[in-house]
Parts: C-alpha cells; sequence; structure tokens
C-alpha cells in the first residue's frame, strides 16, 4: 500500500473563552482519523492554533484592563491543557498572532492584489456609540431580514441558513451594550470570489470534496445567483495585523484565521526540516493532477461558507493548495437541548476532567459520529450506559476476565484453535478501515462491539475462572486465556484511535506495543503477560450528577455558542476575580500592615443600628453590561447592571474620577438593590454601587470574589 501523505487540521478554537464539550466533539472525532492514519502507515500530521484577532478579544481585553497578547497566552495555556487531558495530539499547535502568520497573509494579499481580486469600496457599518467601536457581525442581533426569525447574529440566521450584512437585521441590539447601533461609513477592502464562481462551482459539485447534502446546501442558497464580494477589511480600532497598503485598516478575523492552518503547517516544517511548499504549494493545486499530498479540514457546520467558499476562492487566486475534503458535522445537543449554563450540561473540559475519565467521552462521541452532518445529542443516562455496559463491561471485561489468570506466565507459544474467532475478527478489518476513512465512527463501534459479544460468549462457554479451581487444568485455562487475549488486543487494535490510553496499556499487559493496523492479523504467542492492573473502572451516574452541578451557573448573564467551531461565534466571557490581583491584598505569608489613617479620617459612626435594620438594605451582586460618561456631568458614570437573567437596572454612580466606561464593563459590583428610585436630571438611577475611600482618585468599587454571580444577595 502506498503511503499517504496528509495534513489535517480542525478549526481554530477562538482565545476568548475555554474548551466544553460541544468543542470536542470536533477535536475528538478529528484526532480519532489522524490516529487512524496513522496507524494505518500513512504519513499524517495534525496542525491547528488558537484564533486570536477580533473585537471579541479587544473588548474583553479591555475589560480586564490587560493587553490583547496577555490575555490570549493565558487562553493558549489552558486550550492545549485542556487538548492533552482528552488525549487530543497536536503535531503542531500554534497562533494566529503569530509573525509566520503575518508573513503569510502578506504574501496571500499580495497575490490576491496582483491577481486584480481586491476592490475598495465605502461600508456603512453598524458602530456602537457605548462600546465606541465598530461592531462585527456576531455582536449584533436582531430579526433575520429574510425569514423574520428573532435573535438572530448579524452575518447569518441559523433557523434559514441565509447570510447578509449586520445593516440588514431588523431591530439590532449591540450585544456588547445593549445599545442601539448606529450607521457610520468607513473604506472597507473587499475581494471578488465571484471573478472565481466557475471554479467554485466545479470544485464543490465535484463529488470529491464534500459531503452531498453540503454540496446541494451551497448550490441551493449561493451558487445559483453571482456571489458577493467578501468583506476582508475592518477600521481601526481592531486587534489584528494592519494592512500594509491600507494603512488604519485591518484585516477581519476570517482574513487570516484559516491562513493559520499554513502558518501552523510552516512552523511544523521549520521544526522538521521539511518543504512547506510540499504542503501547501505543489502541482496539487491543478485539479487535473493527482497530488502527491492530501489537506483535510475538519469543521463545523455554522462555518461551511468560509471553508467550502472563501477560502477556497483565497487558495485558488494565490496559487495554493486546495483541500482535497471539508469533513462537516454537526453541533453537539444535551438531552435533546442546547448546552445550558443553569441546567450544568455547559461543561467545561476542565470540569469534566475533574469527575471523570476522558475515554468516556471519546468512546461516547465514536459512538455517535457518523459521515453526516447529524447533530450529536448527549444523553446522560445513554452516557453511563454505554461505558459500563460496552466500553467497561464489553472491551475491557475481555481482559479482567483472561489476564488474572495468567500473569505472570507466558502466552501459548502456537495459538490455540478458537472455532475461527480470531480469522472472522481479522476479515472484518478493512471494512473497520473504510469506516474510519469515512468518518463513520458509529460503524466501528458497532462493528467491534459486536466482536466483542463473540468473544465474550466463547469466554462464559469455556468459563476459566471455573477451570481455574482445577489445578490440573492449568494447561487449558492457559490456552482459553490465550485465545481470550488475543481477541482483546485485535479489537483494542481496531479502536486504538478512540481509546490511545487502553491501547497503551493493552501493550504494557501483553509487552507489546499496537504500533500498526496490521497487528490485527496476527495473534501473539509465547509473549509474557503482566499481571493484571484495572484498566477503567464504570462511571457511576453520581460522578455524572457532580460534575452537573459543578457546572451550573444560575442565571449566567452571557451565553455561550454550543457548536466546537471558532471564530464564527466569539464570545464576551464574563470577567472575574476582579480583586485577586489587588495591591491591597498581600502577599502569602506576609502580615498585612494597615495603617491607622483611613479610619482616622472617617471615623466608626458612633450610633448603632439592629440586625434588623441591617437587613433591610438588600445588597446583591450585578454586572456592569455598559458604561457610558454622562454629558454634563462632572462625577457621573451611567451604568446598565445585570441582576440575572432579564433583570437590569440604570445606575448613576459618581466614580468618573476613578473609573473609565471601558474598566467598568463586565465588571461584577455589589450594588443596594432596594433602594428607592430618585430622579436626577440625566434621568432614573435604579440603585446604588458599593465603593470605599474618600473620593476623587480614591474610590475603589466593592466585587465579590470568585464564583459569585449577578443576583446572588449580599449577607
Amino acid at each position: 500500500m502506498t503511503q499517504r501523505r496528509i495534513l489535517v487540521t480542525a478549526a481554530l478554537p477562538y482565545a476568548n473563552g475555554h474548551i466544553h464539550i460541544g468543542h470536542l466533539v470536533e477535536y475528538i472525532q478529528t484526532d480519532i482519523w489522524v490516529r487512524f492514519q496513522k496507524l494505518r502507515g500513512n504519513r499524517c500530521v495534525f496542525v491547528c492554533a488558537d484564533d486570536t484577532h477580533g473585537t471579541a478579544i479587544m473588548i474583553r481585553a479591555r475589560q480586564e484592563g490587560r493587553s490583547e497578547e496577555a490575555l490570549i497566552a493565558d487562553m493558549r495555556a489552558a486550550h492545549v491543557r485542556d487538548f492533552a487531558g482528552f488525549d487530543i495530539d497536536f503535531d503542531n499547535y500554534g497562533s494566529t498572532n503569530s509573525e509566520t502568520n503575518r508573513d503569510l497573509c502578506h504574501r496571500l494579499w499580495a497575490e490576491l492584489r496582483k491577481g486584480d481580486y481586491v476592490t475598495e469600496k465605502s461600508v456603512t457599518q453598524l458602530f456602537d456609540p457605548k462600546a465606541g467601536t465598530f461592531l462585527a457581525d456576531r455582536f449584533v442581533k436582531g430579526t433575520c431580514p429574510k425569514c423574520g426569525a428573532a435573535d438572530q447574529y448579524g452575518d447569518n440566521c441559523d433557523k434559514c441558513g441565509s447570510t447578509y450584512s449586520p445593516a440588514d437585521l431588523i431591530n439590532p441590539t449591540s450585544t456588547l451594550s445593549g445599545a442601539t447601533p448606529e450607521l457610520r461609513s468607513a473604506n472597507h477592502l473587499f475581494i471578488n470570489i465571484e471573478k472565481l464562481h466557475s471554479f467554485l462551482e466545479e470544485w464543490t459539485q465535484s463529488g470529491e470534496h464534500l459531503q452531498s447534502e453540503v454540496a446541494n446546501y451551497l448550490k441551493g442558497h449561493f451558487l445559483g445567483e453571482p456571489l458577493r464580494d467578501w468583506d476582508v477589511s475592518r477600521p481601526a480600532p481592531y486587534f489584528g495585523f494592519e494592512i500594509p497598503d491600507s494603512p488604519g485598516n485591518y484585516w477581519y478575523v476570517w482574513f487570516d484565521a484559516p491562513i493559520g492552518y499554513m502558518a501552523s503547517t510552516m512552523e511544523w516544517c521549520q521544526k522538521n526540516g521539511e518543504n512547506f511548499d510540499d504542503w501547501w504549494r505543489d502541482e496539487a493545486s491543478n485539479l487535473e493532477s493527482s497530488p502527491s499530498s492530501e489537506i483535510h479540514h475538519f469543521i463545523g457546520k455554522d462555518i461551511t461558507y468560509f471553508h467550502t467558499l472563501f477560502w477556497p476562492a483565497m487558495l485558488k487566486a494565490s496559487g495554493c493548495k486546495l483541500p482535497m475534503k471539508v469533513h462537516i458535522h454537526g453541533f453537539l445537543t444535551v438531552g435533546g437541548e442546547k448546552m445550558s449554563k443553569s441546567k450544568g450540561t455547559f461543561v467545561q473540559a476542565a470540569s469534566y476532567l475533574k469527575h471523570l475519565d476522558p475515554a468516556y467521552l471519546r468512546y461516547y462521541y465514536a459512538s455517535k459520529l457518523g459521515s453526516r452532518l447529524d447533530d450529536l445529542d448527549l444523553s446522560l443516562d445513554e452516557f453511563v450506559d454505554k461505558t459500563n455496559k460496552q466500553l467497561v463491561g464489553g472491551v475491557v471485561n475481555i481482559a479482567a476476565r483472561t489476564a488474572k489468570f495468567v500473569g505472570g506466565q507466558t502466552l501459548c507459544e502456537t495459538y490455540p484453535a478458537d472455532g475461527g474467532l480470531f480469522l472472522f475478527a481479522a476479515a472484518a478489518g478493512e471494512a473497520i478501515a473504510d469506516a474510519y476513512e469515512r468518518c463513520d465512527y458509529q460503524t466501528v463501534i458497532r462493528t467491534c462491539n459486536e466482536l466483542c459479544d463473540r468473544a465474550n460468549t466463547y469466554l462464559d462457554e469455556k468459563a476459566p475462572w471455573k477451570l481455574a479451581k482445577q489445578p490440573d487444568r492449568a494447561e487449558e485455562v492457559r490456552q482459553i486465556c490465550s485465545v481470550g487475549l488475543n481477541l482483546f488486543r485485535q479489537i483494542i487494535v481496531y479502536l486504538a484511535p478512540v481509546l490511545p490510553r487502553l491501547a497503551q496499556q493493552a501493550g504494557e499487559l501483553l509487552n507489546v506495543p499496537i504500533t500498526c493496523w496490521e497487528d490485527s492479523n496476527t495473534p501473539l504467542v509465547g509473549t509474557p503477560v503482566a499481571p493484571f492492573q484495572h484498566m477503567l473502572k464504570r462511571v457511576e451516574l453520581k460522578q455524572v450528577e457532580a460534575m452537573i452541578e459543578d457546572s451550573k451557573i444560575p442565571d449566567a448573564a452571557v451565553t455561550i455558542p454550543t457548536t466546537a467551531n471558532a471564530a464564527a461565534a466569539p464570545v464576551a466571557t464574563p470577567v472575574q476575580c476582579e480583586t485577586t490581583s489587588c495591591a491591597a491584598t498581600p502577599a502569602a505569608g506576609t502580615q498585612p500592615t494597615d495603617g491607622p489613617e483611613a479610619l482616622e479620617k472617617e471615623p466608626l459612626v458612633g450610633e448603632m443600628c439592629s440586625i434588623d435594620d441591617f437587613t433591610k438594605v438588600d445588597l446583591r451582586v450585578a454586572r456592569v453590561l455598559s458604561a457610558s460618561h454622562v454629558e454634563g456631568a462632572d462625577k457621573l458614570v451611567q451604568l446598565t447592571l445585570s441582576l440575572g437573567g432579564d433583570v437590569r437596572r440604570n445606575v448613576f454612580a459618581g466614580i468618573k474620577s476613578a473609573y473609565t466606561p471601558e474598566q467598568l464593563v463586565g465588571r461584577l459590583v455589589i450594588m443596594v438593590a432596594n433602594l428607592a428610585p430618585r430622579k436626577m436630571r440625566f434621568g432614573m438611577s435604579e440603585g446604588m454601587v458599593c465603593a470605599a475611600g474618600g473620593g476623587g482618585k480614591e474610590i475603589f468599587l466593592l466585587a465579590p470574589d470568585c464564583g459569585a454571580v449577578p443576583g446572588q444577595r449580599v449577607h
């Protein structure tokens, strides 16, 4: 068999939030495919990177009072840790904010300019007057102009699939501040992909590169009419790469994000002495030739347009290789519903790993993933049932029922008669390999379960645990266990891409590591068997319930998309722990030395109050959703506070001398929620935020510690 050279990418996770179980559908799916290709003996390279640019990163960094570079560095470390925890093994993990990516953006841009694909137009765009920034598509919500569906993002409708401009939305609202956006004009740069219409039609409809339902979707929604020019620039302020021949304009995140695939490849090439052009610029860019290497993208269906029209157009226009295949998957639901923070089904990767083994989720997702775009539902009861009955009670049980009787011995020197079980399973190998190749993992799992049933039936009939009680039948026990352990190893070879840790344990048990697909064709004989150690424990429903309880965030102020994709859905993550790095907090192990000056300046109030008096004051945790200067007021800042859910309060706070509006958005504060509303000449103030200090620059907002959420009462 000729060795294939395969480059694999997964969608770049956006550096504005942690990895969660929705993301993991894609990364586990991709990792399984890569491990299968390597097990088959193919040269397969898996690259990824953090997607780091855009308004969302800029706004969050502003909220947290630190640089974008510091923010994305912290998030990258968290992403790498979470991926490793689920055995997702990248050959290179980069960042779109790298000099390598900047250089490649310049190269492709020069090719696009040279081919006369770039045009400039004045664009009227939505601008948030409170946040002081132009709004990225996903920071605007409103009613779809095509089908009338409410609560849709500014770039496409998840109900009818239509794409449009944010300015086309009916009743648009900024998700940053809740303000009604204003229309403002600025010059933008566009790529004319209509010039490549015939090529894109040929490429998407060839039947080679896309699932049939994706090809049909593109033909029905986009290719039946002229393709609109693609806006690839954003005016300042914007966190990204400034366009070299258009000062003051920055490449839109969806321009430099897919180029991040190339940048991560180049970094891998530089580390391994490889030629970058062999992967991205060889003769395979000519559709008529046979490629010397293949590019495979794995993505979620919500970013289909970018990867099947815009990205291939960019590659073709710049003379680069086209992907051999774009593998597209559906969304994750939990219990038939979108993931929910309030219900605890929005589970972050780190939270999962605190309670459960990653093998359970890898196996469960594999058992549900087919080759189509169907959504995947995580049923918690089914999750427990499959783990215990199929994975532990089926696969691992074969080893548990045999290895304990021959630990410290060797397998038989000649493979015993087994009624054709080993040959039957070996004959299934190519069908299983074909299912892996098509990303039809549910067929892989179903077939392996059938092989497990046959092996366990054999052991039930032979009952080595009964024979082991009879010393004169020790050799018979050894023969039965040699068969059982070889059937176990054979199944583990087939499941190794799904369960890499279990494959490693099987190699250690039988003193022969699993290294290639052909290991399933020949039984082991005469090899030593190590003492059996438990490989996977049964999962208890209470463990799953503890994970769900640990993930609950009542009345969450911010929701995060449940797809496994990146830049299509940037998210404003709430700022937490505002006080933990405060200079007023002494370093660990030191004794604070607080002086008397503050108390002398404002002595304790002499008149005592009762506990009943105190409980009349309803102090609540609140989040600052928006903040703005008050025209005509020297000290006031106008705040929109969230008490959770849809409860909002308008508050005028005299903190302008110490805080800018940008520093306040996203913060948790303590407010007096039952203060009688006060009519001011600027509007109605519906509460008060609590602060310490004597005024002027010495104003210090009170904030709760980690874990507090809007609406909680302060006791």
